[in-house]
């Protein structure tokens, strides 16, 4: 049992002398936990920030004027007036996402009670803005048309008070979701990658037929491209939940750190043994790449942290059970978001244990087998 962990020790220093080596994978590692996860996090908004609003008055009363008049920023950006004719034209053009249409008497027939209808326009093609906004401007319809007709700004309050409470994220901001969410997905797509690759640069380079002659079992070489690897991929983790997450963004991280890295271990061994797995029926970065990507792709869409599992149909959600990464991501996300101990997230932990023993021993059986034809 000595050996075997010293020559798993001395074949990962290798693995890390040789990622050292090669500066395109330190370059990926350096920008997937910073640049990447600070662009998403900015840059990909889901709520409602200065959707564009046109609107057609041809009433041009008091009441449109209030109406538009609570249009504001952050939400919208100011109102901008068009006519009648350029409708169609701003809509097909995609110059503005929502176009207010105001009929002639819109104010009078308020005040008649005769329910006079008013367009909004609406582009869906821009479907998170598309749907909130809709909600927000009709909220704001309502409520001032409410408060005109009263003559009392206070008379919109319903008869019931109803106090929403949010928890984990008060100000509803995408950011702190997108971001810790993108460290979360990169694990992943690093742990298939940076063992995927060290396994054909070993084969590039010719040195696989070294390993082969030396007194070392497979068991040994895929541990240490496990642990050399992992060890990269939790560090630039780590680095980018104390720098970027809370430093730059000032994003708060509930839980706790250390239990979010051992459980990263735990899965760090599953997926780092998929990507062996799956170079291990390649023999070029082109060919793994081409057979990672839709991998990759379903693991963190059907995961969880991109849309919830809720809204996955039950058998799919019956299916990505066996996926390593649905539970790293409900792990992850009950310690980071919501700060869970461990009396919360072990069933998580057992079952990424469970699963990552499976895949290491389907990955050990293929590089075995991948190893004897080599020789």
């Amino acid at each position: 049992m000595m050996q075997w962990l010293s020559n798993v020790y001395r074949l990962g220093l290798k693995e890390l002398r040789s990622l050292r080596a090669d500066p395109v994978l330190i370059f990926l590692i350096i920008y997937v936990f910073s640049f990447a996860v600070y662009a998403v996090a900015t840059g990909a908004k889901l709520e409602v920030i200065n959707a564009s609003v046109a609107y057609v008055d041809q009433d041009r009363s008091d009441l449109t004027g209030r109406i538009v008049g609570a249009i504001l920023p952050p939400e919208f950006d100011t109102p901008v007036e068009i006519s009648t004719s350029e409708v169609d034209k701003v809509m097909n053009n995609g110059d503005y996402v929502f176009v207010l249409s105001f009929p002639p008497r819109f104010e009078a027939d308020v005040l008649a009670g005769r329910q006079p209808s008013v367009q909004l326009n609406v582009d869906a093609t821009a479907m998170v803005q598309a749907g909130n906004g809709s909600v927000f401007l009709q909220e704001i319809f309502t409520t001032e048309v409410a408060k005109f007709v009263s003559g009392d700004d206070t008379a919109s309050r319903l008869p019931i008070d109803l106090i929403v409470t949010t928890q984990f994220n008060p100000n509803l901001q995408s950011t702190w979701f997108s971001s810790v969410m993108q460290v979360i997905n990169n694990i992943t797509i690093l742990s298939v990658l940076l063992t995927g690759a060290a396994l054909i640069r070993e084969r590039e380079h010719g040195t696989i037929e070294h390993l082969l002659v030396m007194p070392v079992s497979p068991s040994e070489i895929m541990m240490a491209k496990i642990w050399a690897n992992g060890l990269a991929i939790v560090i630039g983790a780590v680095l980018s939940l104390w720098i970027v997450i809370q430093g730059v963004l000032a994003v708060p991280i509930a839980g706790s750190i250390p239990l979010f890295v051992a459980g990263t271990v735990v899965y760090l061994v599953s997926v780092t043994g998929l990507g062996i797995l799956l170079a291990t029926f390649t023999t070029s970065m082109p060919q793994f790449g081409l057979l990672a990507l839709p991998v990759l792709v379903v693991m963190n869409l059907l995961s969880g942290s991109t849309t919830p599992m809720e809204s996955i149909p039950n058998w799919l959600q019956t299916v990505m059970q066996i996926a390593p990464s649905t539970h790293f991501v409900a792990f992850s996300q009950a310690i980071l978001y919501r700060g869970a101990g461990l009396e919360t997230v072990w069933t998580n932990l057992v079952i990424m244990a469970a699963l990552s023993i499976v895949f290491f021993v389907i990955a050990l059986t293929r590089f075995r087998q991948s190893m004897a034809t080599s020789t």
